[in-house]
């Protein structure tokens, strides 16, 4: 299991120099929503393995590592992929494989196929996005995207304050730590062991509740109400910002076209693979 701490590595990763790091951010938010958007809806294979592979490159491009960004693929997949695993299991179709009571449908395989694609696609499209972008810039790119006023707010301030929230539990647990304290140690009951844990989920609850009044109480001496606005650097896309979105936007009329055009020469790349 991941260190919570990652976090502030992941920031100063989103900090680094580089021609993607340094496209403005709503160009970057566009771009991704926009790939997303795209895999969601293709129904064959053949467009998200190009967005892949274009995404690759863009991760190359973006000094990125493969196999950190893999390591980070992998530990997304399984949210999604527990659906997918069942999906050659349930559905109808023509049976190609069956042992027992379980069987395996062409229809269900092939459906299977694509989600996994698209999931793939989509996840190293955020990896990207996440891995280049630090997170109060994502903040301010929703903002400036005319998020809803009230949820914008509350995005910035967690962004603010979730180092905070970080920096208490690192503390926590470095306590924990002196005092000898691990929760996979076998000398210990396991139901001690759960219980500390608990302890700690509590304790943190009631420093998040404790330092969200304090800070409420601070931008209140300082003039906040309702009305309020949070503060926005101004920075127009440039040239580069707009090339990086429309070299996105050519490549996908290109690959809509050669699958309107070219679907049955592209064998089981252009199959509908989707469920009608």
């Amino acid at each position: 299991m991941p260190d919570i701490t990652q976090i502030m590595r992941f920031d100063e990763l989103a900090s680094k120099n580089s021609p993607i790091h340094n496209l403005e951010g709503r160009i970057k938010l566009i771009s991704t929503l926009l790939i997303i958007v795209v895999c969601v809806v293709s129904k064959e294979i053949f467009i998200p393995i190009v967005l892949e592979i274009f995404l690759l490159i863009i991760l190359k491009t973006a000094k990125l590592s493969y196999i950190d960004s893999l390591k980070r693929l992998l530990m997304l997949l399984p949210f999604g992929g527990a659906i997918i695993i069942f999906q050659p299991f349930i559905q109808p179709g023509n049976i190609i494989w069956s042992y027992s009571w379980l069987s395996v449908s062409d229809v269900g395989l092939n459906w299977a196929i694509l989600l996994l694609i698209r999931m793939i696609t989509t996840l190293t499209a955020i990896i990207i996005y996440s891995s280049t972008t630090p997170l109060q810039e994502m903040a301010s790119s929703f903002r400036k995207l005319k998020m809803p006023r009230d949820l914008a707010m509350i995005l910035s301030i967690m962004v603010r304050f979730l180092f905070l929230f970080v920096d208490e539990l690192a503390a926590i647990r470095k306590s924990q730590k002196s005092r000898n304290f691990n929760i996979h140690a076998k000398n210990t009951p396991y139901k001690w062991r759960v219980k500390q844990v608990g302890y700690t989920i509590g304790m943190m609850f009631l420093k998040a509740y404790e330092q969200g009044e304090r800070v409420h109480k601070s931008m209140v001496s300082r003039g906040f109400s309702d009305a309020s606005e949070m503060f926005d650097e101004k920075r127009s896309p440039e040239k580069s910002d707009y090339l990086y979105l429309i070299l996105i936007i050519i490549i996908i009329i290109i690959l809509e076209i050669i699958i309107f055009k070219y679907s049955g020469q592209l064998g089981y790349f252009g199959q509908n693979l989707a469920i009608n």
